[in-house]
């Protein structure tokens, strides 16, 4: 019963790492693409060669 708590605990442990990675992630803009959205529609993507 005992192993029990302590995997509860590590993953608990495990997640609260993940969600503060996630939020020190967004604070610092690494999610954030203003520039490529708005300019992807002019280019057109090149075919590549038939052979």
């Amino acid at each position: 019963m005992s192993v029990l708590f302590i995997l509860i605990g590590f993953s608990l442990l495990v997640a609260v790492g993940f969600l503060i990675a996630f939020i020190h992630s967004v604070k610092n803009g690494q999610f954030d693409d203003d520039y490529t959205p708005s300019v992807r529609i002019l280019f057109e993507e090149e075919e590549k060669d038939k052979q």
